[in-house]
């Protein structure tokens, strides 16, 4: 078996080739982590997140440094809500040497599925430092910009993430918020707008819509 087939058939989403590809990987060559890692990714991307972790433990046994199964146990344990646990994980495969965007992304959206907003705060600023380009990494870090009080830093990203993907519909309700907090009223109620016209239901944007609106009234 080519050492490459199970990966191949993993990119393509053949998970059952996958899978009888890389057990036969593991039969032959039992003692090496990189084919549990692979196994346990396989495992995540089906939701068997539980199954997962007993792979990238594996793992783990073979090569303690395996910042690779730190990061898909990180993974497995964030889809079970097991946040800390995640959290924890993310940080020790960052100290392992995996220093890419979405490592820190995972280890600052953790922190904030905790509601630890300012230990959020620096995974998140790193995430964007790394990848200009993830406006959902953007986007994260300017809700908690905002969550800890720094509402005209979080206000700059909001815009940013609006010039960047016109059509986000809670970077513009959360850019209304933001400019209504310094009262730019006018722009917050076409903020609002913009969200409402992108999706028609959205329910707190239709809502800032409202206050603006009633407050202009009583004025």
């Amino acid at each position: 078996m080519e050492p490459s087939k199970g990966l191949e058939y993993l990119k393509k989403g053949k998970f059952e080739e996958a899978a009888k590809s890389l057990e036969a990987m593991i039969e032959s060559d039992p003692q090496n982590p990189v084919h549990y890692i692979n196994f346990g990714n396989l495992l995540s991307a089906v939701h068997e997140h539980e199954t997962a972790i007993h792979f990238f433990d594996k793992a783990l046994t073979l090569d303690e440094n395996a910042a690779a199964a730190l990061y898909g146990a990180g993974i497995a344990c964030y889809h079970l809500e097991q946040f800390s646990k995640a959290a924890k994980l993310f940080q020790e495969a960052i100290k392992g040497g995996l220093q890419d965007s979405d490592t820190y992304f995972m280890a600052g959206i953790s922190f904030v599925s905790l509601g630890e907003n300012r230990l959020a705060f620096p995974f998140l600023m790193r995430a964007v430092e790394l990848n200009k380009n993830d406006n959902e990494a953007l986007f994260q870090f300017g809700l908690c910009q905002g969550r800890i009080g720094d509402v005209k830093s979080a206000l700059n990203s909001f815009e940013k993430v609006t010039q960047q993907d016109e059509e986000h519909a809670d970077a513009w309700y959360n850019l209304g918020v933001s400019l209504s907090f310094f009262d730019r009223d006018a722009e917050a109620l076409a903020a609002f707008e913009k969200a409402l016209v992108i999706q028609p239901d959205h329910y707190l944007a239709g809502n800032g819509k409202r206050n603006i609106e009633n407050k202009n009234t009583k004025q």
